[in-house]
Parts: structure tokens; C-alpha cells; sequence
């Protein structure tokens, strides 16, 4: 897919960040698109700066839950029915939780999983018969930086993220067999600059393995988000046009990923060790901060 000009994109999680990015470029390389999302006030944002962007392309959108797969199936073929056609899928909804494993809520792992992974399922069987019929579709779906390496505290996550690689990658490999006119590709992003940190969920029990509460670590992690959404939505909108197998986003994401190739097993051990020098300054840092609250009180 050489161009976008024409084409019809359905992108999910499309009220911000990436999604909402993503659906901004396409309209003004004049892709029609069909965007959704949980957050209908964002979602009706996005609508808004699309249009602003390209008034002569086709938007519409849908208030979606892509850890339901009727209505996944339901909004791709309204998508079809909307726009005549389906090029493209972006299967971008994600959200994240993190816990040590030993105190996992096994409710909040299913919805994670439902998401994420499931979501990424869902997306892509509802869409390809659309795709194939296009005769000319690619599937893009999302995974991270934590679907190349695994991080203390991001189990659930890393294993949504792991399993979107691996789906991707046979995926993939099945439609290169197939020759029908389809092709996918699995997304890495490293630190994006957008909300997914300040929404996430966390366990009580994170503080024990970061030394910060759930705020205060949702506040460090945000400082290795570097790369833009325009910059990772630039990057991956290039490399669907040449057709790459796998993208990563972000210099932080390339360097992971060598490190990860380079040392397959000595990588844990690193990052184990970073964790632990984090975790002791921020107690240092606390304990810095009760001493000199008590100096004052008195």
C-alpha cells in the first residue's frame, strides 16, 4: 500500500493519543476513516480535529468496547456498509495495570486480557474478510516495547503485549501464504507521550517493588515517555507503506530490543538491578521528606 489516498481506516482507541493521531494523519493523506472508541466525549473530539483537517474525506464513528466481540463484528461491517469498503484496521485500544504477581486480581487481569489481547482478535477477524474483499488491506495491530522485553510489576501487561506479537507474527506469516492482498504488521512502542501511564490501573502492592505510590510512579514512569504520538503515528504509517513485518517506535524501543537480542537472559538481570536502584532512592527520598516534615513540626 503505496498510498493512503482513498483508502478507508478503522482505527480503535481513537478519542486520544495514538488513535486520535493516527485517524489526523490519514484524513490529511486523504484516507477516509472510521474511528471508535469507550470515550465518547473524546471520541467526538477526534471527530471534530478530522474534519478540521480534510473536510473532503468520510468520518464516522461508533462508542465501542473492543472487548466485545459482537460489537466489534457489528462495527466492522457497518464500517463496510458507512464507506464501501475496509483497507485498513488499526487495533490500537490498550490499556495497562500493573502488580506483582502475587497479588494479581484475577478480574482486572480478564479485563486486561480483554483489551488488549482480545480486542486485537476480535478486531482482526471481524475486519479481514472486509480487507480481503478490498483486495488491497493491512492489519495493524499494537503491541509494545513490553511485547519485546518482560519488567517487574507489568506481568499482565507484558503477557497481553506478548501475545499480540506472536498472534501477529503467524498471522503474518499465514497471509504471505494466502497472497491475497492483506498484509499485517506488529507495532512496538517504547514511552509515548500520551495518557496510557496517568490512566493505568495499579495495585496497592506496587509501592513494595517501585518505593513510590501508584501516582508518584505513574509520574516517574511518564519522564521515559519520549517520543511523540505525531513522531510514533509518522513512523508507523511509513512502515505500513513499505510493508514491515515489525515496527518499533521510539529510540528507547530500538535499544531494548537490541539489548534484548543481544542478551536474551543477562537483560532481566539489568533492568532488576535499575528497579532496585530506583526503588531505594525513592525510599531515601521519603524517608528525606518525613525527617524534614518532623524537623519543622517541632
Amino acid at each position: 500500500m503505496k498510498s493512503f489516498n482513498g483508502k478507508v481506516a478503522a482505527i480503535t482507541g481513537a478519542a486520544s493519543g495514538m488513535g486520535r493521531t493516527l485517524a489526523l494523519q490519514l484524513a490529511k493523506d486523504g484516507c477516509h476513516v472510521s474511528i471508535s472508541d469507550v470515550d465518547t466525549k473524546g471520541l467526538a473530539e477526534t471527530v471534530k480535529l478530522v474534519k478540521a483537517a480534510n473536510p473532503n474525506i468520510k468520518v464516522t464513528s461508533q462508542q465501542l468496547d473492543v472487548s466485545n466481540r459482537d460489537a466489534m463484528y457489528a462495527w466492522a461491517d457497518q464500517t463496510a456498509k458507512d464507506h464501501g469498503k475496509v483497507n485498513l484496521i488499526f487495533n490500537n485500544a490498550g490499556v495497562a495495570y500493573a502488580t506483582p504477581v502475587e497479588h494479581i486480581d484475577y478480574d482486572k487481569f480478564e479485563w486486561i486480557m480483554g483489551i488488549n489481547f482480545w480486542g486485537v482478535v476480535y478486531g482482526t477477524k471481524a475486519f479481514l474478510p472486509h480487507l480481503k474483499a478490498s483486495g488491497e488491506g493491512h492489519i495493524i495491530n499494537t503491541s509494545s516495547l513490553f511485547g519485546l522485553c518482560a519488567q517487574p510489576t507489568q506481568s499482565t501487561y507484558n503477557a497481553t503485549k506478548f501475545a499480540v506479537r506472536g498472534f501477529t507474527e503467524s498471522l503474518r506469516q499465514e497471509l504471505d501464504m494466502m497472497n491475497c492482498g492483506v498484509s499485517a504488521t506488529s507495532v512496538h512502542p517504547g514511552g509515548i507521550k500520551t495518557a496510557i501511564a496517568r490512566k493505568s490501573v495499579a495495585s496497592p502492592e506496587i509501592e513494595e517493588f517501585t518505593g513510590a505510590d501508584s501516582e508518584a510512579g505513574k509520574e516517574f514512569f511518564e519522564k521515559f515517555f519520549i517520543t511523540s504520538a505525531e513522531k510514533a503515528a509518522d513512523i508507523i504509517l511509513k512502515a505500513v507503506k513499505g510493508n514491515k513485518r515489525r515496527i518499533l517506535v521510539g529510540p528507547d524501543a530500538v535499544a531494548m530490543d537490541a539489548m534484548v537480542r543481544t542478551l536474551p537472559e543477562t537483560y532481566q538481570a539489568i533492568i532488576v538491578g535499575q528497579m532496585k536502584k530506583m526503588r531505594d532512592k525513592q525510599i531515601a527520598r521519603k524517608k528525606r521528606k518525613a525527617s524534614e516534615k518532623q524537623t519543622q513540626s517541632a
